[in-house]
């Protein structure tokens, strides 16, 4: 099974990977921590609710196409993949960013939160998409984790 796939530090909010252990499922950390190093990336002007022109699935996952890509073949949930991201709360505070922190991050697409499982197996290598993840996609309320609908840019780099 998958683990942790960036070093990880208590101090760190991240997208949550999980791993199947004899005791059950347990949680690893796959990004960067607040402020990525240091540097904050701004909230996009949307990042309180999708904008008309935001595609919403019937989880209620809602995402905006920003660029375009080159691939033409979607990940599926056995493939693992590396992306550059960013996440903010509605409220536009970042919480992670492995743009920010200068490093792309690997997993597996069925390792993290399950709106990012849904959002990625839409895109195509080479794109960059805006992801509205609602509470119940996302870390459902977890003490220390963002609580409420996250809102990530995610570009797929590569599927592996």
């Amino acid at each position: 099974m998958d683990s942790k796939v960036r070093r990880w530090s208590p101090t760190r909010t991240c997208i949550v990977l999980l791993t199947l252990t004899a005791a059950g499922w347990s949680a690893g950390c796959s990004g960067a921590g607040p402020g990525g190093g240091g540097r904050t990336i701004p909230a996009p002007p949307d990042v309180a609710a999708p904008p008309p022109g935001s595609t919403r699935t019937t989880t209620g996952l809602s995402t905006l196409v920003l660029q375009p890509g080159t691939g033409t073949r979607h990940p599926r949930l056995t493939d693992r993949v590396k992306v550059h991201y960013t996440g903010w709360t509605t409220d536009g505070k970042m919480f992670d960013s492995s743009v920010a922190d200068g490093e792309p991050a690997t997993f597996g697409v069925d390792r993290v939160i399950p709106g990012w499982s849904q959002g990625l197996q839409l895109m195509v290598e080479g794109e960059k998409r805006r992801f509205w993840i609602p509470e119940s996609l996302a870390y459902k309320g977890q003490p220390g984790q963002p609580a409420g609908m996250l809102v990530f840019d995610v570009e797929l780099l590569r599927i592996n």
